[in-house]
């Protein structure tokens, strides 16, 4: 084998030229990207080709790749993606890796409650060990993305060769904070391409502590529904009405609180067939990592008795290891300031479920659907809506290239990391899983108080650092595998 390259050099780089690694970064947070949003379609594509010069400076040979149907302009209907591939140096004979991330974000609102505007990235506590850029996207995903960008700027602004001399595909979505609507049809029509990969990296997670690195090795998969009940054909005066017909408010709550039993155990017949069982080492190696429920519990507003859930597991094991199924909004009927007696003409609950390995999104909505209809109330209907979802993944915890991350990340960060579970769901881990049989390592360093999602998202310059430099280092363990 030639020469790995020297991954000091690339380290040291990076040190010396942090200031110009930021500032890129702040470039790209500028550009409010919410592929949500119509007004910002072209943001969304101003970010994906600044996410594809980055990796043509970083020797790799980038294009984007339109989705959905193509236009005259040559513009896709979807968000474009971006690919970019190394080819690594001829005696290479490690994995190939696919390291995907996304590039769209968030929406801001409300914006009244952000401290600086979304998109006008700010360092905060400059100089203190908290220090922070502050901004959408900060963290989920331009940030954690731009960890890698970086590290493999450094190999090659080093004099290594290009990703270290990794064979390397690059895959960023535009739509991944919408559904990644058109990220499936596009896995299927570039198999061939993305069939040749190993292994997947994605840094879209966290770890349980500033100065704890983490590998996640497995997050839960999703099925995301809509329901209506549809009841009288207009609205009526619940004095006239009460109690002589069925009232979509009250039939649709009395039917969502049946889907547990008296354990907290979802009701649906088949829903734990396929539930793949946590270990006993799994078990033991979670309540090792000595996590203060207490703590998690006082960071919500909660007390200890809110520690609640299916019997006969903890907390912890409740958000790793075990399928749920949640209301996440229920509406119907007068909402306005007053009083307003009414029936309502129908009613709409969201009803999520967050899976396991094993179990098929697809599945458990048939399921849930086919429970629903043998509770129509009299002379009611359903409306049922399908909002997507994915399969959760595990990942082979004594896998050479989860090995390799961990080696990696232990030599940048000085500390060996945790092996972790994710209750959160990364459908195109799933996705890949399915459709090429690949398992993903998920290597991120976002903290919980990052705020992803909500006004105020950060991502701590220290956790930057030590995501750069476990990038560099990945990509020298990688090449030592062969």
């Amino acid at each position: 084998m030639a020469p790995i390259g020297n991954a000091d050099k690339a380290l040291a780089w990076l040190d010396a030229n942090e200031a110009g690694s930021i500032e890129r970064l702040m470039d790209w947070l500028r550009m409010p990207s919410v592929g949500t949003d119509p007004e910002h379609r072209a943001d969304t594509r101003r970010a994906a080709e600044w996410a594809g010069e980055r990796l043509r400076e970083a020797g790799l040979e980038a294009e984007l790749c339109e989705t959905g149907d193509v236009g005259p302009d040559g513009h896709g209907t979807g968000h474009p993606i971006v690919m970019a591939e190394a080819p690594g140096s001829p005696d290479y004979r490690g994995p190939h890796v696919l390291f995907y991330g996304h590039y769209d974000v968030q929406p801001s609102d409300p914006d009244e409650l952000w401290r600086s505007p979304a998109f006008e990235p700010v360092i905060e506590d400059a100089g203190k060990p908290s220090e922070r850029i502050v901004a959408r996207g900060a963290c989920d995903d331009k940030g954690q993305v731009h960890m890698f960008l970086e590290a493999l700027r450094a190999w090659r602004e080093a004099g290594g060769e290009v990703a270290g001399g990794v064979r390397v595909t690059v895959m960023l979505e535009g739509e991944e904070e919408s559904g990644s609507v058109h990220l499936e049809r596009f896995v299927r029509e570039q198999r061939e391409r993305l069939g040749r990969c190993d292994v997947v990296v994605i840094s879209d997670t966290g770890m349980l502590g500033r100065d704890r690195p983490a590998i996640t090795y497995g997050v839960r998969g999703l099925t995301y529904t809509e329901i209506t009940l549809h009841g009288p054909d207009h609205d009526l005066h619940s004095g006239m009405w009460g109690g002589k017909i069925p009232n979509p408010n009250n039939e649709l709550v009395r039917i969502l609180g049946q889907l547990w039993d008296d354990k907290r155990r979802v009701a649906i017949p088949g829903f734990y067939d396929d539930v793949r069982e946590a270990t006993a080492e799994e078990r033991a190696a979670w309540k090792q990592l000595g996590i203060d429920k207490a703590a998690s519990l006082r960071g919500i507003g909660f007390g200890p008795e809110a520690d609640v859930g299916e019997a006969g597991y903890s907390m912890l094991e409740r958000e790793w290891g075990r399928p749920t199924a949640e209301v996440n909004g229920i509406f119907g009927g007068y909402t306005g300031a007053g009083a307003k007696t009414v029936i309502p003409t129908h009613a709409t609950a969201k009803v999520s479920f967050r899976l396991v390995a094993d179990q098929d999104p697809a599945k458990i909505r048939d399921a849930f659907f086919a429970w629903l209809d043998e509770r129509t109330p009299p002379g009611c209907r359903w409306t049922k809506t399908d909002h997507g979802g994915g399969h959760g993944v595990t990942t082979p915890v004594d896998s050479d290239a989860l090995r390799a991350a961990s080696r990696a990340i232990e030599a940048a960060a000085g500390r060996k990391p945790e092996l972790i579970k994710s209750g959160g769901s990364i459908p195109v881990a799933g996705l890949l899983k399915a459709e090429l049989g690949l398992d993903t390592i998920f290597m991120g360093f976002g903290l919980d108080d990052d705020r992803v999602h909500s006004p105020n998202e950060k991502f701590e310059l220290a956790c930057f650092r030590m995501g750069a430099r476990s990038h560099v280092r990945l990509l020298e363990e990688l090449r030592k595998l062969g």
